[in-house]
Parts: C-alpha cells; structure tokens; sequence
C-alpha cells in the first residue's frame, strides 16, 4: 500500500489528465459561465510547486487546474457567442471575411463561410463562423471581406448564425499569393480534365469539394468515401510521408524543415478547418519529437492535440461533428489498427491491401456509433469501397498534381499530360459509381440513442485494452525469456573463468 502511495507517474500520464481534463472543464463552459474570472491562476502555482514530484497530490493538482482552465476559456467563449442572440431574426448589415472561394448552391445563391464578423449598425465584433448566402456579386474568393445585408438566423452545429438571401457586395478584395497561386491551379485543373473529374481532383489534393457536383457527392456518401474528399490528415501524411523519402535519406534537419514548411503551404492552400487544423498540429508535433529522437504514444498525442484545438476554438468541443469524427478516426487507424496487426502473421503486416482494409475497418468502427447517434445512417459497402478506392489515392494526388501544374504552366500540353490522371480518376468514379447502385449498400434512420452509443464504445475500450495488455504480456515474456538465457550465459561464462 504504501508502494502504491509513493508512485511516481510518468510525464505521458500526467500529460494524457491534464488534456483530458481540459477537455471536461472546456464542457462545462458550454452551460456553466461560473469560471469566467479565470481564478484558475490561484491554481497554477501549487500546481508548479508538485507536478515534478508526479505522485498521486500533482496528479490532482493538474486534474483541478486543468478543469478549471478548460472551464475559464468554455465560459469566456460562451460569453462572447451570446452576443448573437440580440441580432438574431432581425435584418441587419454585416461585414465579414471569405474563408474561401463561394460557390453557387442549389438555389443559384453564392454561398461561403465567414469570419471576422461586424456589425455594421452598431459597430459590434461576433465571434465564431456564419455561413451566408445571396446574391449581387458574380464571385467571392476567399479573404474578400463582403458586406451582406439580410436576416440573420441561428444555426447548428460548427456555425454560430446563417444567413440566406442576403444582398452582397464586396467592399475589399483580398489578392494574396496563395490566394492566385490557388485559383490559376484550379483554373489548370479545370483546363486539363472534364468535370466531374476536375472537382474531384480537386477535392483529393486540398479537400475542395464544393464545386463537386451533388450526385457525386452522395454517392461518395453512399459508399463511405467522403472522406477522401474531405481536407483531412490523410493529405497530409501522404504529403509528409512523400517529402520524407525524398529528403530523409540527406538530412534529418533538411527533412524537417521542409516537413514543417510542407504543413503551412498545405494550411495556406487547404484552409483551417478542424480536420486539417488536427492534422497538422499532430505531424508537427510528431515531426518535432522524431527530430529530437522522441516518439509520443499514440493516445497521448491524439489528446494532445484535441486539447489544443478544443481550447483554441472551445465550439469545436461542443458542435463541431467533424472535430469528433476526425479524432475516433484517428483513433481508429493509429490506435486500434496497430494494436490487431500486432496480433496477426508477420507475413499478413506486409500487404498493402490488408493494411488498408485493417485501417478502413478500424475507422469506420470508431465512428459508425457517433454517425448511428448523429446522422442515423451507414454505409455496408464502405470496406469493400476503401480497399479499391483508397489505396489508389496517393496515386491519383500525384497524377491530378500533374494535371493541374500542366494546365496551369503549359496549356497546350495539358491533355497529353493529364490523361494518367483522367484514367485513374475514371477508374475510381466508376467504381464508386458501380457500388453505390447495389440495392440497399446505404441505410438511412437506424438511430442509435446515447447510451447505445457509450456502451458501442465502451466495448470497444474494453477490446483495446485486452490488446494492449495481451501485447505488453507478450514482450515482457519475451524479455523475461531474453533475461533468463543472458543470465545462464553470464553463469557459464563466470563457470568457465573459474575453471
């Protein structure tokens, strides 16, 4: 007992409860505004003053300053989200920031996400995102600040307010590198290959989905691949993992150099949206610990990284649907898959196929029960689909890369380089083409309620932990079978110098 007293706990512990309970106190600032003092300073130098001892009082100590900072920045945040409620149902002038190009909707209005939100009548900033719609300009490109004038409405989900036949007009144009750079290559890719392909291209380089045309769109949704479309970590790692065998074999500075540089161009041209935001705090943070011969442990920095999204943009932890599913994803491909590899043949290891479907499976098992409670659909075909479609992707990025640059810098070229592209991108709409035309693949109202969904996961907690414990008594056998025969050679050796 008092072994257990004098424990000390390791930095990975203390970090996997300070970001937990972040998460929890950053919960409750979503209905409780009592912490928005910030007394959580009394907190943070007793928490100082234990945390290098790492006993069981620091772990305490950092579980309380962690709620309570969690719980400060929800109350602070909620606080500036109420300032919405006297604008909503009332029609009013607001300017705003493009967070990308528009694109027309189903009822020919020009629609975008804005930031940067003001009020014109009284002069007022609002937190958080809106989403507008309307009508007066033939385009809005991403950061044009745009004045719209309609009725503003409450909303759902990662969007503080809408706003839908709003009259626009843009008061700035904003002509940023990036921004052309972007628009030219669109341009080129738009030049080099028939849409959908274009669009669909587009949507597996930098997740630019909303020229996708809406059949396409459904059934990706229908086979379960809107996530390649998605902007998400997947981009990125093939990106990072590509720029690595390039350069990792010169130099380990030069390789990380140009990893981190890789994530900003990519942040600049694909936007900040969660799931890349995710994304590209989790390779940064890996490409910064590999750098300095450190590795965090795949829980640790999935939390990690939650935390600090979370506390950025506390909304995230309280609506956002794509910030959840992007982290049992996540979960699903860097926790759970490696966990049932370990288990398998070594022979089965090497098989790209295998591998694919292993990590399609565990994420779709991560997330089917947060999709069951939200959505209240699936898809049955979605492994089938990942393992002829999503192995490919890599592929299909170089190839559109190529199209695009050839429309963009030689035109007249462009057909004779693009049609690798044109091929592969054929081959992989046919397919989803052809799988989402099997009768019932994709159910629609099959809810699960919550407790359904905490128990989903609670028994998947419970299979990973049997993996994980069935793995660490596996190597600590092996070191133990490894320590007995060095122990008999040491005795034979000492045997031998006696003799």
């Amino acid at each position: 007992m008092q072994r257990r007293a004098n424990r000390r706990f390791r930095r990975t512990t203390i970090t996997f409860i300070f970001c937990v309970s972040l998460l929890i106190g950053i919960a409750l600032g979503h209905t409780n505004h009592l912490l928005a003092n910030g007394w959580w300073l009394l907190l943070l130098l007793p928490t100082l003053l234990v945390v290098r001892q790492r006993d069981w009082w620091a772990l305490i100590w950092v579980a309380l300053l962690a709620v309570s900072l969690g719980w400060w920045r929800g109350s602070v945040y909620m606080l500036k989200l109420a300032d919405y409620q006297q604008y909503f149902d009332h029609k009013v002038t607001i300017t705003a920031v493009a967070k990308q190009d528009a694109a027309y909707n189903k009822y020919k209005q020009l629609t975008f996400d804005a930031t940067d939100v003001v009020v014109t009548q009284t002069g007022q900033h609002l937190a958080g995102k809106i989403s507008i719609g309307g009508f007066g300009e033939n385009a809005v490109f991403a950061g044009d600040r745009v004045q719209a004038t309609g009725k503003l409405k409450s909303s759902l989900g990662s969007y503080q307010g809408r706003m839908t036949y709003a009259q626009l007009q843009i008061t700035a144009h904003h002509n940023s590198l990036v921004s052309e750079l972007r628009r030219r290559f669109t341009a080129g890719m738009q030049s080099a290959l028939p849409e959908p392909l274009a669009s669909f291209g587009m949507g597996l380089l930098i997740g630019q989905r909303n020229n996708l045309p809406p059949d396409v769109s459904q059934m990706l949704l229908m086979v379960g691949l809107t996530h390649i479309i998605a902007v998400s970590g997947y981009n990125l790692t093939i990106l990072l993992r590509s720029a690595e065998r390039v350069s990792g074999k010169r130099s380990k500075r030069l390789a990380t150099i140009f990893g981190i540089a890789l994530i900003g161009l990519f942040l600049l041209f694909a936007g900040n949206s969660a799931s890349i935001v995710r994304a590209a705090i989790v390779s940064l943070l890996s490409i910064v610990a590999g750098y300095y011969g450190r590795t965090f442990k795949p829980l640790v920095l999935i939390l990690l990284a939650a935390a600090i999204t979370g506390f950025a943009s506390p909304f995230y932890v309280w609506t956002d649907t794509s910030w959840y599913l992007s982290f049992l994803a996540f979960y699903g491909v860097m926790v759970v898959a490696p966990l049932v590899s370990r288990n398998w043949r070594a022979r089965w290891r090497n098989s790209i196929v295998v591998m694919v479907a292993l990590e399609s499976f565990c994420a779709e098992l991560m997330t089917l029960p947060f999709v069951l409670h939200t959505f209240g659909q699936m898809s049955f075909i979605g492994l089938v689909a990942n393992v002829l479609v999503t192995a490919l992707v890599p592929l299909a990025m170089l190839l559109g890369l190529i199209a695009g640059l050839a429309g963009m810098l030689i035109p007249a070229m462009a057909g004779w380089l693009a049609w690798p592209a044109q091929l592969l991108l054929t081959y992989m709409l046919d397919i989803v083409q052809l799988l989402s035309r099997i009768p019932h693949v994709f159910v629609q109202n099959l809810n699960f309620s919550l407790a359904e969904m905490i128990v989903s996961y609670a028994l998947i907690g419970l299979f990973s932990a049997a993996l994980y414990w069935k793995k660490k008594s596996k190597n600590a056998t092996i070191t133990d079978k490894n320590n007995k025969e060095q122990g008999i050679e040491r005795t034979f050796e000492v045997v031998h110098n006696q003799a």
